[in-house]
C-alpha cells in the first residue's frame, strides 16, 4: 500500500496543471499587458489569445521581400550602380547612406550629408552613369555594365530632376573608391 503523503501528492499533481489554465493574458483600458487569475472582463480588459504551442505557422503563400535586399559590398560599378537605383526606387536615404564610405567624417558632417541625401531622394531620379558617360542609364534601362577604368577611383553621376523648375536636370557626383574588396560611394563635398 502507498503512503498517505504519497497519495496526497499524486491526487495534488493535476490540481497543479489545472492551475497553469487560470492565467488570463489580457491587455488592459491603458494597453499595457495585464498577467491574472480574474477573467479578462472583470478587469475591463481585452483578452488576449495565446499562440498555439504545438502548430506550426501557415502561410498560404511565400511572402516575397516587398525591396531588394540591400548590397553590403559591391564588387563591382554595376552593383553599386544597382545599389544606388534601389535605394532610389525606396526613396530612402538610409539605404544610399550605407554604401557611402563614412571615415573621416564628423558627426555634424555626416548628419548635414544624410540630410542632403534625404533632399536628393525626393527628386526624380533620372539615371545614374558614369562620368565620363555622355548620358545615364535610365532607371529602367538593362544595359551592360559601364566598363571600368583602369583606375581604382571611377566617378557616379546621379541626374535628378531639378527642384527650381528650370528643366534642367541636377547632377550630383560621387567618387567611387575601392576598400577592403568593396565599392564605396564618397560624396564630391
Amino acid at each position: 500500500m502507498l503512503p498517505y503523503w504519497l497519495l496526497l501528492l499524486l491526487l495534488c499533481l493535476p490540481l497543479g496543471a489545472r492551475a497553469q489554465d487560470g492565467i488570463h493574458r489580457c491587455v488592459g483600458a491603458d494597453g499595457n499587458p495585464v498577467f491574472t487569475d480574474q477573467p479578462c472582463a472583470a478587469l475591463n480588459a481585452t483578452p488576449v489569445a495565446s499562440p498555439a504551442r504545438d502548430s506550426a505557422p501557415t502561410t498560404t503563400a511565400p511572402i516575397a521581400p516587398a525591396t531588394p535586399a540591400p548590397v553590403s559590398c559591391a564588387t563591382t560599378v554595376a552593383d553599386l550602380r544597382q545599389s544606388v537605383l534601389d535605394a532610389f526606387s525606396t526613396r530612402d536615404p538610409n539605404r544610399l547612406a550605407g554604401l557611402m564610405l563614412w571615415g573621416g567624417y564628423g558627426q555634424q558632417s555626416v548628419v548635414a550629408d544624410i540630410r542632403s541625401l534625404g533632399g536628393l531622394m525626393q527628386r526624380p531620379l533620372l539615371g545614374v552613369g558614369q562620368a565620363d558617360d555622355d548620358s545615364a542609364d535610365t532607371p529602367a534601362s538593362s544595359g551592360s555594365a559601364p566598363p571600368a577604368p583602369p583606375n581604382d577611383e571611377r566617378q557616379l553621376v546621379v541626374r535628378t530632376a531639378a527642384d527650381d523648375g528650370s528643366g534642367q536636370p541636377r547632377e550630383t557626383r560621387f567618387d567611387v573608391v575601392r576598400r577592403s574588396g568593396c565599392l564605396w560611394l564618397r560624396g564630391r563635398g
